[in-house]
């Protein structure tokens, strides 16, 4: 488990470079007193570990720049990739000064090692496109949801896609939640695409999407809390946690009115990842209990995709 005395930790990511994993969380200081502050009191911490339990904290990977840049307020949620020439790119989430945060970027920074990163400049390397994602005041929702990227390589050898959190311009304003989807072939120059999910399928924001093969089937994961539910499921008593689906095919599309849970909100921005042993894991981080805002990473989960029932726990999960 990684927990830390003084800091809220939150939505993580993961790099393996085949000896050791490298954890990437959103950290914020408990001395700011309010936990729903933290996303704007936010750096990107970085902790190693051989087993993905014992975790040893390293100095941070990443924080917001130094103004005027996309990112010179908030560093936000992300993956990494390794290039074909070695390279690690993690992609992060940006929000800046100059629109209160209430924009989000994708940005890119490099590293040889994992452990040193270079920011791609002071430019996002993506930006949501209005013919098919809500941009900012052209909906009903707080801010302009492009965030999240989660990278992977084309299942043919075409180069890479990205899975983005975002929205769709139509629809039912709480119903919009859609996953972005951007395509690149060298990792630097990404172009939007349509998104690879419908709006109208009970959310308002489907966060921190992952897609793996699990047993030789595509599983998407991403996560929701009750109170960004559509209403109608919110009046049917559903409540929310770490979702997952079963499409047909790695990049969809993706059909989220046939989600379920895989966990309460008790657990959150979950991500499943290979042991040493080649078994799937889950790892969440603990969000809430009955005295409020936890904020720490959970030990791994042991995960399998069951025939008759898709991927759950090999024991009982909080639901």
């Amino acid at each position: 488990m990684l927990r830390l005395d003084d800091h809220w930790v939150w939505d993580f990511w993961l790099a393996d470079d085949g000896e050791t994993y490298h954890l990437y969380f959103l950290k914020a200081p408990k001395a700011i007193g309010d936990p729903d502050q933290r996303h704007w009191n936010v750096s990107i911490g970085h902790a190693v570990s051989a087993d993905l339990t014992d975790w040893t904290v390293l100095p941070d990977a990443l924080a917001p720049s130094v103004r005027p840049a996309f990112d010179d307020y908030t560093t936000w949620t992300g993956s990494v990739v390794r290039a074909d020439d070695g390279t690690w790119h993690m992609f992060y989430t940006g929000t800046s000064h100059a629109e209160r945060g209430l924009k989000q970027r994708i940005g890119l920074a490099t590293s040889d090692d994992l452990h040193t990163w270079r920011k791609h400049g002071t430019a996002a390397i993506l930006e949501s496109d209005q013919r098919w994602y809500e941009r900012l005041h052209t909906g009903e929702w707080p801010d302009e949801a492009w965030r999240d990227p989660w990278v992977f390589r084309d299942p043919g050898g075409d180069g890479w896609h990205m899975l983005i959190t975002a929205r769709s311009p139509v629809g039912d304003p709480d119903q919009r939640g859609v996953i972005g989807h951007a395509r690149s072939h060298d990792l630097l120059d990404w172009e939007a695409q349509p998104p690879l999910s419908a709006p109208g399928t009970g959310f308002g924001h489907l966060e921190v999407p992952q897609v793996e093969i699990v047993d030789g089937s595509p599983v998407l994961l991403f996560s929701c809390l009750r109170t960004e539910l559509a209403r109608e499921r919110r009046l049917a008593g559903e409540r929310g946690g770490v979702w997952v689906v079963e499409p047909g095919d790695l990049l969809g599309p993706y059909d989220p009115s046939k989600a379920r849970r895989l966990t309460e909100e008790s657990l959150y921005s979950g991500r499943i990842v290979r042991d040493r042993a080649g078994a799937w894991v889950l790892l969440a981080f603990r969000h809430t209990d009955d005295g409020g805002f936890i904020g720490e990473i959970t030990d791994p989960i042991f995960v399998c995709r069951d025939p008759a029932h898709g991927l759950r726990g090999t024991q009982p999960l909080p639901m």
